[in-house]
């Protein structure tokens, strides 16, 4: 396969920098992730011939499959690692093995509130008031540099959360004086805490005395033909580099990632694509998701300058819908979603306590337009007016510049039929429908199609794919909830406790049905009456 013009045009701008990269077939799916220390080096050896028509029978399925690729640029190769480690989690990408588990790098953790505080290597941080560093790329120089941190702040290394004096007679830390052993009072709380504290700081980068003092001695002991010595000494010092090296730990992936690498550019090209006055800068996805027509939910994200902003998110059950319905659960969705948000504004607003005259009497309302799943087609005098009309000024900041529902012109028309009863037909609104990547605009009745190399379609491929995950975890959620959900719960005023307890010493439903009223009746909590109402419900859903 000929390398493409688009991939052949994205390496030629590859820097020659350290960062990661991932690899997308023609589903734009990410199917492998990697890092380099030069980007342009690196990613330039997938495509070339050699390696194409080499051995190895998975890396040439890999570099068929590639269709693009996508980059970030980091500071430093341990950054990168970092980095592809979150990301194949994240992802899990077909072609790589490494990393796929769910081991994490490790950490270090040291509780300040503790008596005795210590430091202790952890792969999992949690909300529990303590200080944690890392994750660290490199787990033998974190150890390395662990080791010589508690020798050289005189840091305990024992396992007991408060160690005491029969700790301390078992304890080699303590009598070979790597310790200044606290638990037999040698030194006052305040001033081991004040150890631990400079340990801190050692670790968060100060520790530029201590690199100086390894490295005169590593010549010193050269100097001296101390070889073996000397090595040590080299091997210590770059476990500290290492170690205190200043790189982002990606608490959350850079939201570049995976697809976009210029979101301003792809938000231009939408604007240009659409008709649009201005780049969208709120964008909002809806996508409705459903088994045979239960568990109806919606979910609706939110993107902001073309990146997620998953501070609204918002996920719906749907309430008047029966059956399954995704155009009239469009369009619930939609009504409820953006009267709330003319309600919440009208609260808000200022002038929302000032009397006003009355208003002249509206317009009559258009023809309301009837709309078959299969035949219908939308019609420029049925629906909102182009998007191009800019938002009056006294609507509410709040609205979106754009709505993206993800289906066709069925799903499309039901959402702009509720934008239109509510007074909202200035915005913006396109359907997305997966199957060929169309787009359709009220309006139109040719859907239109990009190149899947345009950003823009890749902007609302993020947009729709994010609300898509967003849906069916909720509904999978409620499956789960269901499903563990027990007969008890309909027996009335038993609460999770009295459920918890039946449950653990009867183990089941079912031997709960077999026991007595004076069995049951010894659970904590019930009494002889609850008991017996408790026996007669089991017996009557038998």
């Amino acid at each position: 396969m000929l390398v493409a013009d688009t991939i052949r045009k994205k390496l030629g701008i590859l820097p020659h920098k350290p960062g990661i990269y991932l690899m997308r077939d023609r589903f734009s799916t990410v199917i492998y992730v990697g890092k380099a220390r030069d980007l342009r080096k690196r990613v330039s050896q997938y495509f070339q011939p050699s390696r194409r028509m080499g051995w190895d029978l998975k890396f040439k399925a890999l570099t068929e499959a590639i269709h693009d690729f996508d980059y970030h640029v980091v500071r430093s190769e341990p950054e990168a690692l970092l980095l592809e480690g979150k990301l194949i989690k994240e992802f899990h990408p077909r072609y790589n093995v490494s990393f796929r588990d769910d081991k994490r790098f490790l950490m270090l953790k040291v509780n300040l509130n503790d008596p005795i505080p210590r430091f202790t290597l952890t792969r999992l941080k949690q909300d529990d008031g303590a200080r944690y560093f890392g994750p660290f790329p490199n787990s033998s120089a974190l150890r390395s540099t662990l080791a010589m941190v508690r020798r050289q702040f005189h840091l305990r290394g024992c396992r007991p959360l408060t160690p005491n004096e029969r700790d301390y007679k078992h304890c080699l830390y303590a009598h070979l004086k790597y310790c200044t052993a606290p638990c037999i009072a040698n030194v006052a709380p305040e001033q081991y805490l004040d150890q631990v504290k400079a340990a801190c700081d050692f670790l968060d980068g100060h520790c530029q005395e201590m690199q100086t003092q390894l490295t005169d001695e590593m010549k010193k002991a050269a100097a001296a033909q101390e070889y073996e010595r000397a090595a040590e000494l080299r091997d210590l010092l770059a476990d500290l580099r290492r170690t205190t090296e200043k790189v982002n730990r990606f608490d959350r992936l850079p939201y570049s990632l995976p697809l976009a690498i210029d979101p301003d550019r792809d938000l231009a090209e939408l604007a240009q694509v659409l008709g649009l006055p201005a780049p969208p800068t709120r964008i909002e996805g809806i996508d409705i998701s459903n088994i045979s027509g239960t568990f109806k939910v919606a979910s609706l994200v939110s993107f902001r300058n073309g990146r997620p902003d998953r501070a609204n998110y918002r996920k719906f059950k749907i309430k008047t819908v029966e059956g399954q319905d995704d155009f009239a659960s469009m369009a619930e969705v939609v009504r409820r979603r953006y009267s709330r948000l003319l309600r919440e504004s009208t609260v808000h607003s200022p002038q929302s306590t000032v009397a006003r005259p009355p208003s002249p009497a509206p317009p009559p309302p258009p023809p309301q337009v009837a709309l078959c799943p299969q035949t219908s087609a939308i019609r420029p005098s049925d629906l909102c007016p182009p998007s191009s009309v800019l938002r009056p000024p006294s609507l509410p900041l709040p609205l979106p510049d754009l709505i993206l529902v993800d289906g066709g012109k069925g799903q499309l028309g039901a959402a702009c039929v509720e934008l239109e009863k509510l007074g909202l037909c200035h915005i913006p609104i396109i359907g997305l429908a997966k199957e060929f990547e169309e787009i359709y605009r009220p309006g139109e009745t040719e859907p239109l199609r990009l190149s899947r190399e345009n950003g823009a379609l890749k902007l609302l491929q993020r947009v729709r794919d994010e609300s898509h995950r967003l849906a069916n975890t909720y509904n999978a959620e409620l499956r789960l909830r269901k499903i563990s959900e027990s007969i008890l719960d309909e027996f009335p005023n038993i609460g999770q406790r009295r459920k918890a307890a039946l449950l653990k010493k009867f183990g089941s439903v079912q031997r709960l049905r077999l026991a007595t009223v004076e069995q049951i009746a010894e659970v904590p909590g019930l009494g002889g009456k609850a008991a017996a109402d408790l026996k007669a419900f089991l017996e009557a859903r038998q």
